[in-house]
């Protein structure tokens, strides 16, 4: 690869977790899911397949795969569940049914322009993230484009950090700092219209803030799975966390909220961010730095209690947290090295 990539995308400009290990000892992983278009789905992968490396297997026009890369296997796809169960379907048939290709054509075309293309990485050491950056300025120097090209561009880019333990306090540390920083980490992504009259990256609801809030709530972990399940029975969270709890407690999981794209793993799906690959004043250690602010008030009990009580207040104010800046107000128990 002879693209020369900027500073963004060096290995010294990505700190680092407070806790880079997890429960059995190995180095904290993440993985990654990009939506982006702009770019013929092939092509997406070649260019994939020469930086990283691998072997490309096509599934079908909208799904291919980048395995044995140097990062490990890739999906790219586009993000249209029933053109993936048709060109499966279609691989299979003995012969062609002409008139459906030609239909299921036409939908393609239309599909293309309202619907991204995604990738999804495989879980990557953190450590090892800034490779993948690398990655994303190839694409934008292809032509990528992102949430800002047009209007009706919802497109994200998610981070599935695996957890570094699976306590319930540990659980419950994280989804403290992420609700008490929410206001500041929109802004600071600048999410934008598109993206905030979706259904998909909803903040958690003030009876549910309310009740992570209150000091005494300690709950043992099927408490912590019925509360949130009761509160949130959807994935449409800016912070998604039923990859998780399925993993803890699938079954309780599936019977409260019936959805095949729930993917049982130890890690947090946030949702949050823009895909801003376009622009080139943009990088992926932008997010991940907003990111570690939650990872770093997580593992810091007496700084997460004193902004859990002040949001506290905040939010039992005469205006009932409607108004105030409490983006502003969160931003002051942040750590300016990751600013």
């Amino acid at each position: 690869m002879t693209t020369a990539l900027s500073d963004d995308y060096r290995e010294s400009q990505w700190p680092m977790p407070p806790r880079t290990e997890n429960q059995d000892g190995q180095p904290r992983r993440l993985g990654v899911e990009l939506e982006f278009s702009g770019i013929p789905l092939d092509r997406v992968v070649d260019l994939m397949r020469k930086h990283l490396g691998g072997e490309v297997q096509t599934v079908s026009p909208y799904e291919l795969f980048l395995c044995d890369s140097s990062l490990g296997d890739f999906a790219v796809e586009l993000d249209f569940a029933w053109l993936k169960r048709r060109g499966r379907a279609r691989a299979l048939e003995d012969s062609p049914d002409e008139l459906g290709q030609f239909g299921e054509s036409v939908l393609k075309l239309a599909a293309e322009q309202v619907v991204p293309f995604e990738i999804v990485s495989p879980p990557i050491a953190m450590a090892q993230l800034w490779r993948l950056g690398g990655l994303f300025q190839v694409l934008r120097q292809a032509g990528a484009e992102g949430t800002s090209v047009a209007p009706h561009y919802a497109y994200g880019l998610h981070l599935n950090p695996e957890m570094p333990d699976l306590e319930v306090a540990t659980i419950l540390a994280y989804l403290r700092a992420f609700v008490c920083l929410f206001d500041w980490l929109r802004e600071r992504s600048k999410v934008n219209l598109s993206r905030r009259i979706t259904p998909y990256i909803d903040p958690f609801e003030r009876p549910y803030i309310k009740l992570l809030l209150q000091a005494d709530y300690a709950p043992e972990q099927t408490q912590l799975i019925e509360d949130y399940l009761r509160h949130n029975p959807t994935r449409n969270r800016a912070l998604d966390m039923l990859p998780l709890l399925a993993h803890l407690d699938e079954k309780r999981v599936r019977k409260a909220v019936a959805d095949d794209r729930i993917k049982s793993r130890p890690t947090l799906h946030y949702r949050l961010p823009n895909c801003e690959i376009d622009d080139p004043n943009w990088s992926l250690v932008q997010p991940w730095r907003a990111w570690l602010q939650v990872e770093a008030l997580a593992c810091d009990p007496p700084r997460l209690q004193r902004i859990t009580r002040h949001y506290q207040k905040h939010l039992s104010g005469l205006a009932g947290g409607l108004f105030g800046d409490w983006a502003e107000v969160s931003a002051e128990y942040l750590l300016p090295e990751l600013a």
